[in-house]
């Protein structure tokens, strides 16, 4: 692996990949808001950013969003708001779907690249035992579906291409303060490690699948 692309390189986890990626030597371009102004929801910022940019032996889009500012994850039906779960759906599902769209140019066709999407296993339906969370859990949902369907399409094109969504176990950023409960957390250097792992295990006859921080496959 000679070059990446990090999308959300601002955030806990996207920054802590990026770091770790030039620590081995890989060339990394980073995007994020803060930095770039690189709006994922908005068609114009994501095509003005991604336009001109690959071939990349990997892109790792590390976007998400728990809930809107201010905002907290519903607890139970009563909470949910259209103006919440929008949001939340436009930032987790939206955003990595507009990023998509470049997938064929930010890859190569002749290459095994790797484009891997951050998701959670909370967006597991069949995972599903306690419900609640119900904007992230249907956002992540949404994603997966997404994901594995542009892994089809693209497999058609790159065939040496993997496509998957990643899940980066619980991980110690301002995304999960207040939320870790009794989970077990990593610190984003020791998550960004374990993701690294798995992508570089990956071939591309697991395109399309779902998988854990420790390369274990998730149910949809």
């Amino acid at each position: 692996m000679k070059t990446a692309l990090v999308i959300g390189a601002s955030g806990g986890i996207g920054a802590a990949v990026a770091d770790h990626l030039e620590s081995d030597g890989v060339r990394v371009t980073r995007l994020s808001r803060s930095a770039d102004g690189f709006d994922a929801t908005d068609p114009a910022s994501v095509e003005k950013h991604l336009d001109g940019l690959g071939p990349f032996d990997l892109v790792f889009v590390a976007i998400g969003i728990l809930a809107p500012e201010g905002e907290a994850p519903e607890k139970q039906l009563p909470a949910i708001t259209a103006d919440n779960m929008a949001r939340t759906f436009a930032v987790n599902a939206l955003g990595p779907a507009l990023v998509l769209r470049h997938a064929s140019k930010l890859l190569d066709r002749r290459s095994d690249g790797v484009l891997a999407v951050l998701s959670a296993r909370v967006g597991s339906i069949g995972d599903n035992q306690i419900g609640g969370w119900y904007s992230y859990r249907a956002s992540k949902a949404a994603l997966n579906q997404i994901v594995h369907g542009a892994a089809i399409e693209l497999g058609r094109s790159h065939k040496q291409a993997t496509i998957v969504t990643l899940h980066p176990g619980t991980v110690e950023t301002p995304f999960t303060e207040g939320y870790a409960d009794r989970h077990k957390t990593v610190t984003a250097p020791e998550a960004a490690k374990n993701l690294i792992n798995v992508v570089r295990s990956l071939t591309p006859e697991q395109s399309g699948q779902f998988f854990d921080y420790a390369g274990e496959s998730i149910s949809w």
